[in-house]
């Protein structure tokens, strides 16, 4: 069982089940991807699960700064509650929806609108829309194949088939940083930025 770490509260409390904690994390991520079309019966947890599971790794140089962005996210939700997230805990890497909420800030700082949608235009973008609850071992499979193509930067030169697809690409977006496939994904989406 995983073990945190809590701030001591006036009324003596401190610790809560690690797993509950995990839980309560993942949820709180769930919240912050919203999906804007006309499905609201339709739920996500299997595949935003399945996201949460895999680990976004650094192929490209400078993409453990999207990394780091995804911890912060951990900060952000246990400073709230009086607790501090340990790396035996979590590990030092940050998972693909730690990635892709942190980015989805990102571009609602640089693009505009609000945090959730570009989550859920992430999602989006990925094909992972197509899977809602519950997921079938096929369509399971798929979506571990969609993330390994992610992780492992194995879309297209366009970027189709990660974050970031783009309709005019100058360099192979296998080669580019997160952060400059954000940049040019935001340029394509609102030129006016």
């Amino acid at each position: 069982m995983a073990s945190y770490t809590r701030t001591p509260r006036a009324d003596g409390s401190g610790r809560q089940s690690g797993d509950r904690l995990s839980e309560a994390y993942f949820r709180w991520l769930v919240e912050q991807v919203r999906e804007h079309e006309r499905h609201p019966d339709r739920t996500y947890w299997d595949v935003l699960r399945l996201m949460n599971e895999k680990e976004f790794v650094m192929i490209v140089p400078n993409d453990d700064n999207r990394i780091a962005d995804g911890r912060e996210l951990r900060d952000e939700f246990f400073a709230v509650r009086g607790f501090t997230w340990t790396k035996d805990v979590f590990g030092e890497g940050a998972s693909c929806l730690e990635v892709m909420i942190a980015l989805s800030r990102r571009l609602a700082w640089v693009a505009g609108e609000d945090a959730e949608g570009w989550a859920w235009q992430l999602l989006c973008n990925l094909g992972l829309h197509k899977m809602p609850d519950p997921l079938s071992r096929y369509k399971a499979r798929k979506a571990d194949d969609i993330l390994t193509t992610l992780i492992w930067r194995t879309y297209s030169p366009d970027g189709t088939g990660g974050f970031f697809p783009l309709a005019w690409p100058e360099y192979d977006q296998r080669q580019i940083e997160v952060w400059y496939q954000m940049q040019a994904y935001a340029m394509q989406i609102h030129p006016e930025y």
